[in-house]
């Protein structure tokens, strides 16, 4: 193999044998485990012999835990006992399958389980019904997958571009991140502690609860050693995906990490990482993805733990659980000097979905009141594999430098830095992919962030800015009454009125108590009729004191329900009309005039409401028990760039030189 693409593509060569018995979509159940396996193959072979020596010896011995002796010769943190490998199962191709399972089964129990976890038995069955096994395993074995000739990360890759082929009409974009953005992200994220993590003797911790196949924890792992080549960095990850899950793991046992730290499951309902807390946590959630099915498990911690759980600042709504993933990290975090730091992926949902007072708006409020939101970056679009959508990185923290001797002061400021114009086209898209953010564009943009002043690229704002209140404005009821025909035949829409000629009795007695709510009901028209028509009445107090003597006049004993009914069937709204007031005296709000306004949360809205409302309507008020306290970045409109209309005479210069063109073409069309 001569380059990294090549054993792309080959190891594709490869899928390609399996089609017929096999749907490409399902190329992976075999190519991937296969890939592992070759990898374990490569990663032992040096020491295979002197392995299985140390077994026999063992065994002789009666010791029955015998993994740590043998990952010392190993040097590995796993091994295999078996006396196949991939050549000693070329040689019997006769039995090569019974074979393969037993050279499965050699592997100590952490490395076996990663090949479990791809329930790739029954593939073994399949691959040899359809004599397809020995020419798999012989295809892989001329390929050098041992880490000297594929790095960890080269290894990421192979695993993340099969994965997308496999995938092209998935969700391909679930498992993995590009890596640009990966080192993005981690820059980023370790920017603030640089000097801090060249210390001899530290230990660090690592955590994504979406890890998929390992790429961001590989990453940062990467990037810490390069800052300081002794630093210990403890990686540690949660995945739903088996796949993914069992890929990520396999690449956790050769880079000698514990593999344990990785655990397959559903972070909102299965945390594998519970009451544990982590210095750097970072995360790419799937995108706009409903939490319907870990519902009732969220709900009830929400509502029974409060702040005490995870999701104690609100729940989003259901169609997009990003949000909850943000607050499942925040509960991550350490609460001594040092703090944590988060790095997390988003859409722009997150930004400004739900009003004040709405789950989304609610989370938001206490992440920045909190004063854990450090900045947020716009990326260009078309980054990543399954969606072409624009995507933001948040840094979270809970501890914002405050000392201007190790940097710039962060506390209560927000930073925003708009990086949607630093990527560079892709020679060959891949998926959605079309852009890609090179080495020199990803420094530009950690060198802005890190020195948080203010340009075209880079805005810093107060915690308070992103905040505004939501007031109600009311204006006044008015109503004029009239007891016209038209007006008296919309008492049989009024449901206290309709109630009159209804019964929950059965048989004799419900007859009769409908037909007595009929006569009831012809009772108060008759009456209503005997009221002149012509008369407009525009204050509801009169109207009421008329009405209520006619009735009493009729001895008709009218219940608060059906007055209510009454003046509601003979009511219009009207302009003209005086104020509609309570029994003390105070206006009563028409619910069609009803309107809200968001004020900035460093304003007076007292202020705001006499200069930008009254001047406009002067009857208006604000019913102060609905203020709502809301939060949302409006990203873009912080960046926005005017563009000057072009001048007329240009537009209309242009429209007369393409009607002549295309009168020319016409004419030779028709032969003229």
């Amino acid at each position: 193999m001569i380059n990294f693409q090549d054993k792309i593509n080959f190891i594709w060569s490869i899928a390609e044998l399996l089609r017929g018995p096999y749907k490409k979509e399902q190329y992976g159940d075999v190519v991937l485990p296969m890939a592992v396996l070759r990898r374990f193959d490569c990663v032992l072979a040096a020491t295979k012999e002197e392995v299985l020596k140390k077994y026999e010896t063992l065994k002789k011995s009666g010791l029955q835990n015998v993994d740590p002796v043998l990952n010392r010769i190993s040097n590995q943190e796993f091994n295999n006992t078996s006396k196949y490998d991939f050549e000693k199962l070329l040689a019997e191709p006769d039995n090569i399958s019974n074979n393969l399972r037993n050279y499965i089964n050699g592997f100590s129990k952490n490395a076996r389980e990663i090949i479990e976890y791809f329930d790739f038995d029954k593939q073994i069955t399949k691959l040899n019904d359809n004599d397809l096994l020995y020419l798999v395993i012989s295809e892989f074995n001329k390929i050098d997958l041992h880490p000297d000739a594929v790095s960890n990360t080269e290894m990421g890759y192979i695993f993340e571009e099969l994965i997308r082929r496999f995938s092209e009409h998935g969700e391909a974009g679930d498992h993995y991140t590009p890596r640009e953005v990966i080192r993005l992200m981690v820059n980023i994220l370790l920017n603030e502690d640089n000097e801090e993590l060249t210390q001899p003797g530290l230990v660090t911790t690592v955590y994504d609860c979406c890890a998929g196949t390992g790429g961001m924890l590989s990453v940062t792992e990467q990037h810490l050693k390069e800052l300081n080549p002794g630093i210990q960095v403890e990686l540690f990850g949660q995945e739903i995906n088996p796949q993914s899950f069992s890929i990520c793991k396999s690449d956790m046992l050769i880079k000698g990490q514990n593999a344990d730290n990785i655990i397959l499951g559903d972070s909102f309902t299965e945390d594998g990482h519970r009451g544990t807390t982590f210095r750097y946590m970072l995360t790419n959630p799937p995108f706009g993805v409903e939490w319907k099915k870990a519902e009732k498990f969220i709900r009830e911690e929400y509502e029974k733990d409060g702040f005490d759980g995870r999701f104690g600042a609100g729940l989003p709504r259901i169609s997009d659980g990003s949000l909850l993933f943000l607050q499942h990290l925040i509960s991550k975090m350490r609460q001594d000097e040092k703090g944590s730091r988060i790095a997390i992926i988003f859409n722009g949902s997150p930004l400004f979905t739900g009003d004040a007072g709405s789950g989304e708006s609610e989370i938001r409020r206490w992440i920045i009141e909190n004063d854990m939101l450090e900045g947020i970056i716009a990326l260009p679009d078309q980054l990543f594999y399954n969606t072409g959508i624009s995507t933001y990185i948040w840094i979270v923290t809970n501890r914002k430098n405050n000392d201007l001797m190790k940097g710039p002061v962060r506390t209560g400021k927000i930073q925003l830095v708009n990086a949607v114009d630093f990527y560079q086209k892709m020679r060959k898209s891949l998926g959605n992919k079309r852009n890609e953010i090179n080495e020199e564009q990803i420094k530009e943009i950690t060198r802005i962030y890190g020195d948080f002043k203010e340009n075209e690229y880079c805005k810093i704002f107060d915690n308070e800015d992103f905040g505004y209140q939501k007031i109600v404005v009311e204006r006044p009821l008015r109503l004029n009454f009239q007891v016209t025909e038209e007006r008296i035949n919309n008492l049989y829409n009024e449901t206290a009125f309709k109630k009159l000629a209804e019964s929950r009795k059965k048989g004799q007695a419900g007859l009769q108590e409908i037909e007595e709510g009929k006569k009831t009901q012809r009772q108060i028209i008759d009456t209503l009729q005997t009221m002149d028509a012509n008369v407009l009445y525009k204050n509801r107090d009169t109207f009421t004191k008329v009405l209520k003597k006619t009735f009493k006049v009729a001895d008709i004993n009218l219940n608060s329900p059906l007055l209510k009914a009454i003046l509601s069937a003979l009511s219009e709204k009207d302009e003209t009309a005086d104020i509609c007031v309570d029994n003390k005296g105070n206006p009563e709000p028409d619910s069609d005039l009803r309107d809200t306004e968001n004020v900035p949360l460093k304003e007076d809205i007292h202020e705001y409401f006499e200069r930008e409302v009254k001047p406009h309507v002067p009857d208006a008020w604000i019913d102060e028990s609905k203020t709502k306290v809301g939060y949302e970045i409006p990203f873009t409109r912080h960046f926005y760039k005017y563009e000057p209309l072009r001048p007329s005479e240009e537009i209309a210069k242009e429209i007369k030189e393409l009607e002549e063109s295309i009168q020319t073409r016409l004419k030779k069309v028709m032969g003229e």
